[in-house]
């Protein structure tokens, strides 16, 4: 199934029903009087965080949900049905924006939350309402209210608690295929890496959810490669793996790429702390991983962990070191100890199609 993580959708809550105009005539009552009813409320659109869902799939084949309109009143004091809501279930990380891309309306951060996006028309009162000591056949009633109707945006932004970065080939995917129950397809080619990958890893008996984004080249920002549209996943992570491939030209220039497209995205990821680590260490000769080292190190200002998604050497010193960061309150639900507040990411503008 195809991974979609933006769509564009109208809603238009349920108009209330009308209000009802009748009178009580029965054989042996002499003054019946006004017993039109009420109209029903219009249904609600509600969205609601569930669990189980990765994608906003079902919005690409629906995009326009209306609710039930509410029943009339009727005679004999009948009150008109309320309109069935809908509920639209979308993944939890989900953001929904104002047509505008740029207001922020709700954002879901846990399963089982919901959020009323539009609320029905309240229904008509019927002339057995205006009923008084001084009006005593009250002949009107009023109409139903009309719904809310607007276009929104839903941007999904996977809740992770860890994120993995690098070039093209960087070695992130087969990283997550080790660590986790991941299997994202793995190739010597870039951009094997189409859509964001999931995988939860177990580190000395701690949990946490790791994200693999697709890889970054130079120019990302203004749309090369496949751009930095997915850079969006991994807002909401405590700390990004940064993954250098040992045998590329210059680890140091390699590590620089990324940074900069980090920073032209947003100034929030640059912030974020970061660890630094030399792949495919199995692949290149001891004197040339020492230079890779160093270049490294004077790029990053810091020491870089030393690495092998294949062999698996240094894998578990790494996943300790995210350990470390994230601590005992993971911002996703999919891991234990679920965070209360996750840290709130900058409004998003869905890119036009």
């Amino acid at each position: 199934m195809k991974f979609l993580d933006e769509a564009k959708v109208y809603i238009r809550s349920g108009d209330g029903g009308n209000g009802c105009v009748a009178f009580r005539r029965e054989k042996f009552i002499e003054f019946g009087g006004p017993n039109g009813g009420n109209g029903g409320r219009g249904g609600d659109i509600i969205v609601e965080a569930a669990d189980g869902l990765n994608t906003l799939i079902d919005y690409r084949y629906q995009q326009h949900f209306k609710a039930q309109k509410g029943g009339n009143g009727m005679g004999s004091d009948r009150h008109g049905a309320g309109g069935k809501d809908i509920v639209m279930k979308v993944p939890v990380g989900t953001q929904i924006f104002d047509e505008d891309k740029e207001t922020l309306i709700h954002d879901f951060t846990k399963v089982g939350e919901r959020f009323v996006l539009a609320k029905g028309g309240n229904g008509g009162f019927g002339n057995a309402h205006f009923k008084s000591s001084t009006n005593r056949a009250p002949r009107h009633a009023n109409p139903g209210l009309p719904g809310e109707e607007r276009w929104i945006w839903l941007r999904l932004k996977l809740i992770a608690d860890a994120g993995l970065v690098g070039l093209p080939n960087a070695g992130k995917s087969t990283f997550l295929s080790k660590v986790s129950a991941a299997k994202p397809k793995i190739a010597d080619y870039p951009f094997t890496t189409l859509h964001p990958q999931l995988g939860v890893v177990n580190s000395d008996g701690r949990e946490f959810v790791l994200a693999d984004i697709p890889g970054l080249i130079e120019g990302a920002h203004e749309g090369a490669g496949l751009g930095d549209r997915f850079l969006g996943h991994i807002e909401r992570c405590r700390v990004l793996l940064h993954l250098i491939d040992a045998t590329c030209e210059h680890a140091g220039k390699a590590y620089k790429t990324v940074r900069g497209e980090l920073e032209a995205y947003a100034e929030t990821l640059v912030d974020k702390i970061e660890i630094v680590a030399l792949n495919k260490i199995d692949a290149v000769e001891p004197d040339e991983l020492k230079k890779q080292k160093d270049r490294l190190k004077r790029a990053a200002k810091k020491t870089p962990l030393l690495l092998s998604g294949v062999t698996g050497q240094g894998v578990p010193e790494a996943l300790r070191a995210l350990v470390a960061v994230i601590g005992e309150a993971p911002v996703s639900d999919k891991a234990i100890g679920t965070a209360d507040n996750p840290a709130e990411a900058k409004p998003w503008a869905p890119q036009d199609a």
